[in-house]
């Protein structure tokens, strides 16, 4: 939607305009900021973007703030602001694109509540960084050119996003890049603002003889060791992972982008092949990227016995080698689009050891616990089904078209699993992970006055652990540039959470998000 609209000229349009102006780009239009080149027709641009406001609100006291004798209930988590700029520019037949993007926060009473825990009477994790300062960011999110070669060829070189894959919550075959979760875990709908962008040349060449395209990326390792795999709110901060809100985890540990199972400066790549068949559309891909969420090579258990720098342990992203198939297509008997997403991951690493931090179940020597006693590779299969249906609810509930609804269920399978493994989840926790790990989410979306109040609602249910979420939520368009939505995120643990730090609890996927239900409101000033 951001991307649409050309960026007017009001506020910091008239700035732009001016330095574009300046450069001998006249304005062509009063209305926008698009035009040509002075006595050029082949340069053309636009710039378009955005200014965006959060505000959250917490719904339930959180204990880490509890055991102290504060409230959480009640207390401002987020007010957050953002400045984005697109711009295109055309130059004969070359394309080209720049994204920048500004983000900040202000520091709540909550945070500062936070801030305040990380002299905890287990570890001391004061000195770092402001948790506002992991917040805040500038950045060039994108910044690429692409140049055509015949009718069939198209080559791109910068930073910029490859979305390869079906799923929305849960990504299967979208691997190429990692996710930025640190300031808002769940629930941001625009995947493209999560995503980190990478330096990468790929290609696309079409070949409409068999209705398929051919596309493949080489990342040559240029990369900031910030740019790889997922990023967490390690900090302490509000989407920390329950109970370890207000503790610092960055003083403990390192993030190793130079370890040799996993050194950013290795090149990467990918290849995949979608088209049309028999009325379905489908695809393959292989690729070489890096484990999405980091393991811990620990003291206790140097991986492959490199050193480790991080006091306690090093997170670091191995290597993998993924092969997917995606196929979707429609059923005219269910009147809906069927899809289905696979993703066999050879060599997917986790960490080993169950138990309490020094006091865990022995492996391979080690009694250290909390998944601190080793990696293990294993073969992985993560699958998804999915069903999109635009269901009739206008005589219902009044709506003024039909209304688009999904049910997606997510698998994931520990190939060849063995329980004396010991495998975890996640570092930091002591739970033994399960051979399959099932996710279900529906999501139904409500339109009414030609679109412009939109209720929604996502719920979402771990079958194998217990838990889930629930997201209500309603939009409002005001008008071509002013977009508001208010939400809230709401989530139940089915009695797995682990509510002490360092402790051996249960504590699986919605385990970590006990105590986290928010009311977030987002406004949003199109240019």
């Amino acid at each position: 939607m951001r991307r649409s609209k050309i960026f007017r000229q009001t506020g910091p349009g008239l700035a732009v305009a001016a330095v574009l102006a300046g450069m001998g780009m006249p304005v062509a239009n009063a209305a926008g900021l698009e035009g040509t080149w002075a006595g050029r027709d082949d340069f053309t641009w636009a710039l378009s973007g955005y200014v965006r406001a959060w505000a959250s609100m917490n719904l339930e006291d959180q204990p880490e703030l509890s055991a102290v004798g504060k409230d959480s209930f009640g207390k401002l988590s987020m007010l957050r602001g953002s400045l984005l700029l697109d711009l295109d520019v055309k130059t004969g037949p070359v394309k080209w694109k720049a994204i920048g993007r500004l983000d900040r926060e202000y520091k709540t009473n909550y945070l500062s509540d936070l801030e305040e825990l990380r002299t905890g009477p287990v570890l001391d994790t004061s000195g770092g960084k402001s948790i506002t300062e992991n917040y805040n960011n500038g950045d060039i999110r994108e910044f690429w050119a692409e140049v055509p070669i015949g009718d069939r060829v198209t080559v791109k070189f910068g930073k910029q996003q490859l979305v390869w894959g079906e799923s929305d919550f849960f990504q299967a075959m979208d691997l190429v890049h990692g996710y930025d979760y640190s300031w808002r875990l769940f629930f941001e709908g625009e995947n493209e603002e999560w995503r980190k962008p990478l330096i990468l040349l790929s290609t696309k060449i079409r070949f409409p003889e068999v209705k398929g395209m051919l596309a493949a990326y080489v990342r040559p390792g240029w990369d900031r060791c910030e740019d790889i795999g997922n990023t967490y709110d390690i900090n302490g901060g509000r989407w920390f992972f329950q109970p370890y809100r207000g503790f610092d985890l960055s003083q403990i540990t390192d993030k190793n982008c130079e370890h040799k199972d996993g050194d950013m400066d290795d090149a990467t790549y990918g290849i995949r092949w979608s088209g049309e068949a028999y009325g379905l559309n489908y695809s393959i891909a292989y690729l070489t990227t890096f484990a999405a969420d980091p393991v811990a090579s620990s003291a206790f258990a140097p991986h492959q016995g490199v050193p480790v720098t991080g006091g306690v342990f090093d997170r670091i992203h191995p290597e993998i080698d993924v092969l997917g198939i995606t196929v979707s297509g429609y059923s005219e008997t269910l009147d809906a689009v069927l899809s289905a997403e696979m993703a066999f991951t050879k060599d997917q690493p986790y960490n080993q050891g169950v138990g309490a931090f020094l006091v865990g179940q022995p492996i391979n020597g080690c009694t250290a616990g909390l998944g601190l006693c080793g990696i293990k590779k294993k073969d992985t299969l993560r699958t998804m089904l999915r069903i999109d249906k635009d269901l009739n609810f206008q005589d219902l509930l009044g709506t003024s078209r039909p209304s688009f609804s999904s049910v997606q269920l997510f698998n994931t399978q520990v190939l060849d699993y063995d329980g004396n493994e010991q495998l975890v989840r996640l570092f930091a926790y002591g739970t033994p992970l399960n051979e399959h790990s099932t996710i279900l989410t529906m999501f139904t979306g409500l339109n009414y006055k030609n679109d412009t109040i939109n209720p929604g609602l996502a719920v979402g249910f771990d079958l194998s652990n217990g838990g889930g979420f629930a997201i209500p939520s309603v939009s409002v368009v005001f008008d071509d540039k002013w977009v508001a939505k208010a939400e809230a995120d709401i989530f139940w643990d089915g009695g797995k959470s682990n509510r002490q730090q360092f402790s051996a609890g249960e504590s699986q996927l919605f385990g970590y998000f006990s105590r986290a239900s928010q009311l977030v409101l987002r406004v949003t000033r199109q240019f």
